[in-house]
């Protein structure tokens, strides 16, 4: 019987494929948008209208003062994410980002690529630290990846996100420091 360090190891050898992060351009919304609207309609990990407009979707993601990165696999685009100041003035020394992957990827490393990216990228952009404001504890697997790369949930809102089937259930904060 294999361990689950042994099936880890074997997993991670059985990935052939490469993880290509890069900032996003303006061609690239058509495949962000179809992987955003999937993950946002679900309606269990982003507090976000699951019925948010295109023009709402990008004008969030892509904004001003939003820094948009895509994760591609052998040329399609499988991930997401954006890297911005939490806060304005005296609290834009701490980043935050967000991620989403397309449904045929997960599972893949892929948000584990832009996650350990985006801390790189905060870093290196000067930021001090990282905050997540809204984890849903039901999304486990979110939660697992951000404590292996280094976050820690330093406070409960309790009943903050109405899930579609557990009804309202607690957000957590996230955060490490990148320095």
């Amino acid at each position: 019987m294999q361990t689950q360090v042994e099936m880890e190891l074997r997993k991670q050898k059985s990935r052939s494929e490469t993880i290509q992060i890069r900032r996003a351009e303006e061609k690239d919304w058509t495949d962000i948008w179809a992987i955003f609207r999937s993950v946002v309609r679900s309606g269990d990990t982003y507090a976000i209208d699951p019925q948010i407009s295109e023009a709402d979707a990008k004008g969030l993601w892509m904004g001003n003062g939003v820094e948009t990165f895509v994760a591609e696999v052998d040329g399609s685009r499988v991930g997401t994410f954006i890297l911005k100041p939490n806060q304005t003035g005296p609290g834009d020394h701490v980043a935050n980002a967000a991620f989403m992957v397309s449904g045929e990827a997960r599972g893949r490393g892929v948000g584990e690529a832009m996650g350990r990216q985006a801390t790189e990228l905060a870093r290196s952009s000067g930021y001090r630290a990282m905050q997540f404001n809204s984890v849903v504890s039901t999304n486990t697997g979110a939660i697992r990846l951000w404590e292996r790369l280094g976050f820690e949930i330093v406070g409960t809102v309790p009943g903050a996100f109405r899930d579609p089937d557990e009804g309202d259930v607690d957000v957590f904060v996230m955060h490490r420091a990148v320095v």
